[in-house]
């Protein structure tokens, strides 16, 4: 009870909004948007491939950079660096979900994917700026409980992005929807205007660079180095030989889950599920599953340290997705379709938890937002590339086949998940 009582720190509670905001646009560009296309008449191989729209949430570090280092005029000025950002990503979000909105899927697919695009890139920026500012507003012993309620607050935002626009979606029409989702993103856009701007637990490099004014147009070579090069070579530095196996590590830990992820909705929808049952079952005892697995996570890496719980993450995540197939054999059996989403709704949660406290262990504090947009971009690089063939896949084997083919892609980083725990042993050691 004293270590729960972190929970009622002004900025913990604040990064459960910033959660919110952050979660919010995610499934409006991957799940629900995949419902609403189904649901349009769209190819279940068309939907499939705007999964690759995810794909620039994998490029965010490209312009981390830039998030770092670039004032914007009048809003770093007026709300600094982290919180000038955020606002100006959170406008650019409600703005390209209210052009989706006015978007017909099947007869403006190319329109939409353009919007969609838009929504990624502002979302990324987001993530890119909030992850800054928390781990920038916290010490390392308030980071897992940041860590917490950043995670249920996106996925409050997932709740509502997916179970709420659902329903909207399915008795109002979704371009309502989508208006509604817009709106949500003022929660925020208010938190970044009450919020304070974090001072920075150590002197980062890049405010040596602000300091002297240093920008890309009047020192290029000398702020691509400070920028750019010096994050990726302290990285190299402090993790030596075993940079590389980390580096792979953080790129298929969550590789099964992305892949049967896109195709959830559809598989739902085809199965002979409606979108109330879908939010009303599949989203809403999700969500309560996730939350348990979120503060089962937490437990775990307190009692256990990082390496278990990550090891056994890996393998909750592969075995849970048979529970699909199991679901795709039986039909459109409620209790099935209960039982299959809490397990994969715990291991979200669990594997959330664990690896976000993982990934901001790894993070230099003087290169935050670039490192850390690292090692969230390789974390869904590899995923959504494959998932954009999802769709492809269970054309050609169906659905029973394609959740075995999901559960395998697992088994790599189960193996890479032993290896980490044997690192973490041998430092204890």
């Amino acid at each position: 009870m004293k270590a729960a009582r972190v929970y009622r720190e002004p900025r913990i509670a604040a990064m459960l909004l910033l959660g919110f905001s952050a979660g919010l646009p995610f499934a409006l560009v991957a799940g629900t948007l995949a419902a609403w296309m189904t649901r349009s008449g769209v190819s279940i191989r068309e939907v499939g491939m705007f999964s690759w729209v995810g794909i620039l949430y994998a490029f965010k570090f490209i312009w981390a950079p830039l998030v770092d280092q670039i004032h914007l005029p009048l809003l770093t000025r007026k709300l600094g660096r982290r919180r000038g950002w955020m606002l100006f990503a959170q406008a650019g979000v409600a703005a390209a979900l209210v052009g989706m909105s006015l978007t017909d899927p099947a007869g403006q697919v190319i329109t939409l994917a353009w919007l969609a695009l838009a929504v990624a890139f502002f979302s990324a920026t987001q993530d890119i700026a909030v992850d800054a500012w928390r781990i920038e507003s916290a010490p390392t012993d308030q980071q897992a409980a940041m860590a917490a309620s950043y995670q249920l607050g996106y996925r409050v935002a997932l709740l509502a992005a997916s179970a709420g626009a659902l329903v909207i979606g399915g008795t109002t029409g979704w371009p309502l929807a989508y208006q509604v989702m817009a709106a949500l993103m003022l929660v925020g856009i208010v938190t970044v205007l009450l919020v304070a701007e974090p001072e920075p637990l150590s002197q980062p490099m890049s405010e040596t660079m602000v300091l002297k004014n240093m920008t890309p147009m009047s020192h290029p070579s000398r702020w691509l180095d400070e920028a750019i090069v010096q994050p990726f070579a302290d990285f190299f530095k402090r993790n030596g030989s075993n940079a590389l196996l980390v580096l792979l590590f953080i790129g298929i830990y969550r590789i099964s889950d992305m892949v049967l992820g896109v195709m959830a909705n559809p598989f739902y929808l085809q199965t002979g599920f409606t979108e109330l049952q879908i939010a009303g079952y599949a989203k809403t005892v999700g969500f309560g599953a996730v939350l348990a697995g979120a503060a089962f996570g937490g437990v775990a890496v307190a009692r256990f340290g990082l390496g278990g719980p990550l090891v056994f993450g890996a393998v909750i995540l592969a075995v849970t997705n048979l529970a699909f197939a199991g679901l795709a054999i039986a039909g459109p059996d409620v209790s099935l379709l209960v039982l299959t989403i809490t397990a994969d709704n715990l291991a979200q949660g669990f594997t959330g938890t664990v690896f976000i406290a993982y990934l901001s262990g790894l993070t230099n504090v003087s290169y935050t937002a670039t490192q850390y947009a690292l090692f969230t971009s390789l974390m869904v690089l590899p995923g959504k590339i494959l998932s954009g063939f999802s769709g492809s896949v269970v054309e050609q084997v169906g659905w029973v086949t394609f959740f075995f083919y999901a559960a395998a892609m697992g088994l790599p980083a189960i193996w890479l998940a032993t290896r980490v725990n044997h690192w973490f042993a041998t430092e204890r050691a």
